[in-house]
């Protein structure tokens, strides 16, 4: 079994859509975790009722360094975010801190 989540989204962008909507929240999950796992993850680690997980899937970009022995061209590390919609008038104090 794999860890499902591997840490909170705190970003500009997701501190905005946690201020506007008052109960989305972001998350780095796992890339071969599904929305079932994601749910079922968060509804256990916090002690809440998810109603929607939207996931993402992001490529690594590529990046290239230039060194004595020439130009190196390599790639970021993949990742996968969810996006959670928990239900009305629940939070989580993980992100009331921010």
């Amino acid at each position: 079994m794999h860890q499902v989540l591997i840490r909170p989204l705190i970003t500009e962008k997701m501190t905005n859509l946690t201020a506007d909507h008052g109960n989305k929240y972001g998350f780095i999950v796992n890339t071969k975790a599904n929305k079932i796992e994601i749910k079922k993850a968060i509804e256990e680690k916090f002690d809440i009722h998810v109603v929607d997980v939207r996931t993402i899937n992001y490529d690594g970009k590529t990046k290239t360094q230039f060194r004595k022995s020439g130009r190196f061209v390599g790639r970021t590390a993949k990742f996968k975010k969810a996006i959670i919609t928990l239900k009305k008038g629940e939070t989580i104090e993980l992100f009331e801190q921010v």
